[in-house]
């Protein structure tokens, strides 16, 4: 599942869009990716001569992974929350960020993940997200 999937499931659009496709998506967990280009916008200022993907952004990807995951008709699932954020390397271009969200539990109508991000199989982050769902 590709671009045009996830632009019509998120309301998010460029430059603040970081999920590129989706590979899985089931009742409560998905997997996606973010491909990770030198010519990417954020790297003109990020680190320009040692280009550093944000870890901030990353976070945003897992958050959006999880709206992929949560929207549904009618509702819009928004950040509420992050816990337990680690970064545990840095993701540096070329390469393809990979999203590993899965819901923990949900309760009042916020929902809480766990989320990781992975290159070439390598976690590089991880947090436990809220998402609050407005209807």
């Amino acid at each position: 599942m590709e671009r045009d999937f996830v632009l019509d499931r998120l309301p998010h659009r460029p430059p603040f869009l970081f999920v590129d496709g989706v590979i899985s998506i089931g009742e409560s967990e998905i997997s996606a990716y973010r491909n990770i280009e030198l010519a990417d916008e954020v790297f003109k200022g990020h680190f320009p001569d040692y280009p550093i993907y944000p870890g901030v952004l990353i976070i945003e990807g897992m958050a959006q992974t999880a709206g992929i995951l949560l929207l549904t008709p009618g509702s819009t699932p928004l950040f509420a929350g992050i816990e337990k954020a680690r970064f545990r390397s840095q993701v540096r271009p070329p390469c393809r960020l990979h999203y590993s969200v899965r819901v923990i539990q949900e309760k009042l109508g916020v929902v809480k993940v766990s989320a990781k991000a992975l290159v070439e199989e390598k976690t590089v982050a991880s947090a436990v997200l809220l998402l609050a769902r407005l209807k």
